[in-house]
């Protein structure tokens, strides 16, 4: 019998707990208000709850999405781009939109749509997927920016091919590997080995620049970096730009900021990638994105 009461006392004690009740300083285990202590505490708890508990939102009626051929775009196998087209009437100005070393990321998505909301057309290219490659962080140089070039000049011709792009207003934008990718796109030979106009616009963002060279340029360049990158350094970029004499045709612009490590425009928390460290920097963001407006919007929609 003390076995049974000892047990009973401990079941109870676990209940008394689950229903979140106070401690009971007296045993209710044998007794016949043992079941109507452990009920009224339940509702007890029952009622608070549902006193503590917000009153429910009324659901919200959405209107449902319209799915046809102008709002769903089609994906193929081995795809290697994607364009996003602004609203407004066509034929609109176009920007190429060039990843990083790492393939194609939200920070290329979110450069495409900031673009389309421009008013441009948005074309990323993946230079990567299609030929197995999954980076070129790691130093091996796989694909480096003046091979790579070649895509950029393969999509600006297929740009000029369609009847919604108006193929005398293209620009490039790359940042890190496609930034150095988009330098070398804009040099007057590697647009006279492609046959093909040169660009109106370059933009690109803390990329690898050269610093032996200062080749004669066939696009007017705008470059943005950070004095605080460990990976692909502002001095080279002080040291490319320095070889251009003041009035030399299409000198390449650099802005600098103060204290921006590599990759200061992806919006993700700092982190090490390759031995490299890499982080957020808002500020420089902002100026770096209302410059880069203004600067294609003078290229891409003024009459030149």
């Amino acid at each position: 019998m003390l076995a049974r009461r000892v047990y009973s006392a401990a079941l109870y004690a676990a209940i008394f707990r689950a229903l979140r009740c106070p401690p009971m300083k007296t045993p209710l285990a044998l007794t016949g208000l043992a079941l109507v202590a452990v009920l009224t505490c339940g509702a007890m708890a029952q009622d608070a709850e549902n006193d503590a508990a917000p009153p429910a939102a009324a659901s919200k009626v959405h209107t449902p999405l319209t799915i046809n051929d102008d709002t769903i775009g089609m994906l193929r196998m081995h795809q290697i781009g994607s364009i996003i087209l602004p609203e407004g009437k066509p034929p609109f100005p176009a920007v190429i939109v060039l990843h990083g070393c790492n393939g194609v990321s939200q920070n290329t998505r979110v450069w495409a749509r900031r673009l389309a909301s421009w008013g441009y057309a948005a074309l990323i290219i993946d230079s990567f997927s299609s030929r197995g490659l999954q980076q070129v962080c790691d130093g091996s140089r796989a694909l480096p920016g003046p091979e790579r070039a070649k895509d950029v000049f393969a999509a600006a011709a297929y740009l000029r091919s369609r009847s919604d792009i108006d193929g005398g207003r293209i620009g490039v934008l790359g940042y890190s590997h496609g930034g150095w990718t988009a330098l070398n796109a804009s040099t007057k030979k590697s647009i006279a080995e492609a046959g093909v106009p040169p660009f109106r616009a370059i933009v690109a963002l803390y990329p690898f620049c050269p610093i032996k060279v200062a080749p004669p340029l066939a696009s007017d360049v705008q470059i943005f970096t950070g004095d605080a990158d460990d990976w692909a350094k502002a001095s080279n970029c002080r040291t490319f730009v320095d070889k251009y004499a003041a009035d030399a045709p299409h000198r390449p612009a650099l802005v600098v900021y103060p204290g921006a490590r590599h990759s200061f425009d992806s919006n993700r928390p700092d982190r090490v990638y390759y031995d490299h460290q890499l982080a957020y920097d808002p500020k420089a963001t902002a100026d770096a994105v209302e410059r880069t407006r203004k600067f294609l919007d003078e290229h891409l929609r003024s009459e030149k």
